[in-house]
């Protein structure tokens, strides 16, 4: 309850006042502080417990309904018109009148709320299909940076906790005595180890390339990992080779209207060319209900597994259509052409194919467009190196 009720800058300013206790003999120092700081790496240790308690028991339900909605007979034919109850009015005496607007979203509302026993998960500590935000607390003498021996520091907290057996790939770990500031003391279990987030392209950080973007799904992250001021698009890494064919065959050179804001605060909207293709990540379905007949049991959901990952598979919140977009000149082209080895004709008096790893990486950022997805379509934007700050 105190790591919950206790505003996060108050862990800051706890831990700056510890780290400043050392420079004071020991005989001087407020015994307070340390009883303080004491008191909050316990709260952080029970808040972390807490969060993946709450994550068990969320797919725990999640996996009870899926087997008894399954499990369950087909729902018999409805005899009333509306099918609510049977003290509603008869189809046969159905009104002329048009329901108005406001009384049609309030029975909705009423008829949509779920009852008691079905209620669907609900925490303010963790949501379904998010990646969950754990706290260690650790006080920094290097300020917001985190050194290797801090890092190191916030796996023992972890393993002081006793949640490293439930740690996942992708689970962030917050350092929370460092500060709320952006991506400020946030760290990503990578299944072995607390890795940092990736400045190369933008001042807040991102996830490193070393997580298979694919195996999350696209807003596993959102709001776990901030994103800086200047665009909400977070940085993905994303490897789009193994549908380079299908992106050859569908590119065009559009124009797209984009609306800009001035330093004025004035919006225009702007005219641009671009490069625009899309592919398909297809859910290797088959036919269940034939397996279902002849098994007895329903089997598995097939996967699709993602190459070079160690066993990981493609998550289906990416199945749908893949809108790939990147600047109408010649040079985003040619880039993109890079980026699907293979599929395009070769270019006459082209660059040599480069195969430094450092360059394959760069070949597979891309940006999510938030405000164009939308389930089942996702857009996202090639990242020139020219966009990289070093």
């Amino acid at each position: 309850m105190r790591g919950v009720s206790l505003p996060t800058h108050e862990f800051a300013r706890v831990a700056e006042a510890y780290v400043q206790s050392f420079s004071v003999p020991p005989a001087a120092r407020d015994p307070g502080q340390l009883a303080d700081a004491r008191n909050l790496t316990m709260s952080c240790r029970a808040y972390t417990r807490v969060v993946l308690r709450l994550r068990a028991q969320a797919e725990r339900e999640a996996s009870d309904s899926a087997a008894l909605k399954a499990a369950a007979p087909p729902p018999p034919p409805k005899k009333f018109g509306n099918g609510y109850s049977s003290n509603r009015s008869s189809p046969s005496r159905t009104s002329s009148r048009a329901p108005s607007p406001s009384s049609t979203g309030h029975s909705q509302q009423q008829h949509s709320r779920p009852s008691a026993p079905g209620t669907a998960f609900r925490s303010p500590l963790f949501r379904v299909k998010r990646a969950p935000l754990l706290r260690v607390f650790v006080p920094s003498p290097d300020g917001d940076w985190l050194s290797d021996k801090s890092v190191l520091e916030c796996e023992a907290e972890l393993k002081r906790a006793g949640v490293m057996g439930l740690l996942r790939m992708g689970d962030v770990c917050w350092d929370i005595a460092v500060g709320d500031e952006g991506n400020v003391g946030r760290l990503v279990w990578d299944g072995s180890y607390l890795l940092d987030l990736d400045y190369k392209y933008s001042s807040v950080g991102d996830l490193p390339q070393y997580l298979p973007t694919l195996a999350f799904p696209p807003s596993y992250f959102h709001r776990v990992i901030r994103t800086g001021p200047a665009s909400t698009n977070p940085v993905i890494h994303l490897d789009i080779s193994p549908w380079g064919q299908e992106i050859a065959a569908n590119l065009q050179l559009l124009q797209d209207r984009v609306r800009t804001e001035t330093p004025q605060g004035a919006y225009h909207n702007v005219v641009r060319w671009v490069h625009r293709s899309s592919f398909v990540v297809r859910s290797p379905a088959t036919s269940p209900a034939k397996q279902r007949m002849s098994t007895g049991r329903r089997p598995p959901s097939p996967r699709i597994p993602i190459p070079e990952s160690s066993g990981l598979f493609v998550d289906p919140g990416w199945y749908g259509t893949i809108v790939v977009e990147t600047e109408g000149t010649n040079e985003a082209l040619a880039d993109l052409q890079d980026r699907c080895p293979g599929a395009f004709p070769p270019r006459a008096g082209g660059p040599p194919t480069v195969t430094l790893k450092e360059a394959k990486d760069a070949k597979k950022v891309f940006k999510i467009l938030r405000e164009k997805s939308r389930p089942g379509e996702i857009w996202i934007r090639a990242v020139s190196p020219k966009e990289r700050l070093f």
